[in-house]
């Protein structure tokens, strides 16, 4: 595929991760997903039942011949926590892979980073693809590389706030110095123009949820961030140009007529 987004050998056509939460139903996920075009799909294994055939399952909404399903560990408060929700998850979905969240403070959701270097640490030995949910510091990124990431997924903003992009400068150093693995923004998008800067500043890739999920008309905004997405990562790789403090002129003087 055409620049491919590839995490932990996985290539990827989309660049648009998203989550499954907060819709009105099943079917309403299902046509969010599809409309987005995203192929890695997360799922709360704490508050999503993906496992009981006995009552309603998200799995049997979607097309799993053509989605990475992404257990997310959402919900945990220490790395124990964290490490066994993503071992059940592996066991019930026959699935390596997670989304490791482990929350330190429960109004503002911002991860406990050192459990989170713990957990991340811990899942990698035993061969999970870790997908950490951090904070925008670079030292943070640079030990989670250390510990076994696959990929590096720091904040826009808090969980579900819609604040957008609030540290341009850190996500640009992140962009610099994070080349190992994917750099994605996880978290505190809002509406697609989000989408579009954080492609636009280098991210690899964006996960969201609420930002479509609670849009007016979540259809509508699932399809905007697909193009949202798609934008910024041209615009990104066509190179933007120099800010000018003042005007130059469209059309060159020379040949002018008097």
């Amino acid at each position: 595929m055409e620049d491919a987004l590839v995490i932990a050998g996985r290539s990827l056509a989309s660049r648009l991760l998203i989550g499954t939460g907060k819709y009105s139903s099943f079917e309403q996920t299902a046509r969010c997903i599809q409309l987005s075009g995203a192929e890695v799909v997360t799922v709360a294994v704490r508050r999503v039942n993906i496992t009981s055939r006995s009552e309603k399952n998200l799995l049997d909404y979607l097309d799993l011949s053509k989605l990475l399903i992404l257990p997310n560990t959402a919900g945990c408060y220490t790395a124990e926590d964290a490490v066994r929700t993503a071992r059940l998850a592996r066991e019930a979905l026959d699935n390596p892979w997670v989304k490791l969240e482990v929350i330190g403070d429960a109004a503002t959701l911002f991860p406990d980073t050192a459990a989170l270097l713990t957990a991340t640490e811990i899942l990698a030995r035993e061969g999970f693809h870790v997908l950490p949910y951090t904070n925008d510091d670079l030292i943070v990124a640079q030990r989670l590389l250390d510990a076994g990431a696959a990929a590096i997924m720091p904040l826009a903003a808090p969980i579900g706030s819609g604040l957008g992009i609030q540290n341009t400068a850190a996500l640009r150093i992140l962009r610099e110095r994070i080349t190992q693995v994917p750099l994605i923004v996880d978290a505190g998008v809002g509406c697609a123009s989000d989408a579009t800067r954080a492609m636009e500043l280098g991210a690899d890739g964006v996960l969201m949820n609420t930002a479509i999920a609670a849009a007016a008309h979540p259809e509508s905004m699932a399809r905007a961030m697909n193009h949202a997405i798609q934008a910024g990562r041209l615009s990104y790789l066509a190179g933007r140009m120099s800010a000018r403090l003042h005007a130059s002129a469209s059309s060159p003087l020379t040949g002018v007529i008097a």
